[in-house]
């Protein structure tokens, strides 16, 4: 059960390694003048690989009930502590996750700063742009004059 526990690990850092590799192509496009083409296909990798992740933490846990360990990251530490080929392959695992981390944390944070800046842009337009008699307005009818 131990080599099904290490064979497990071994697809989990895989997919957190290509879970980081698509974080870095999103990061690419965040930051390109128009990600709009750019972004669909990468939300269906990284939703297909979080499937993917949920599906190994899923069996991962299954494996170290069947040892007798916990679920989680306590059973992991536990079952690392006593094999010396689990604890290299979960410490591989754990800085992975972190370095996916932080690619994730830093994407949110370019989305953050491009609703910010899609926002102020807007704002400025409405300011910029007042309504005027005779316009249509955002529902496609012309505002009615106030009587005088």
């Amino acid at each position: 059960m131990k080599d099904a526990l290490l064979a497990t690990l071994i697809e989990e850092y895989s997919a957190v390694e290509a879970f980081a590799s698509v974080l870095t192509l999103e990061t690419k496009a965040l930051t390109a003048l128009s990600p709009v083409e750019l972004l669909p296909p990468i939300i269906e990798k990284k939703t297909a690989l979080i499937g993917e992740l949920a599906q190994l933490e899923t069996r991962r846990d299954e494996l170290l009930a069947g040892m007798g360990f916990p679920a989680g990251w306590a059973g992991m530490e536990v079952a690392a502590s006593a094999d010396e080929r689990l604890a290299g392959q979960w410490s591989l695992l754990q800085k992975a996750a972190e370095r996916a981390r932080r690619f994730n944390t830093s994407n949110g944070e370019l989305i953050r700063v491009r609703m910010d800046y899609n926002q102020r842009a807007l704002t400025a337009l409405q300011v910029a742009l007042p309504q005027k008699a005779g316009f249509y307005g955002p529902d496609g009818r012309i505002p009615a004059r106030p009587a005088v």
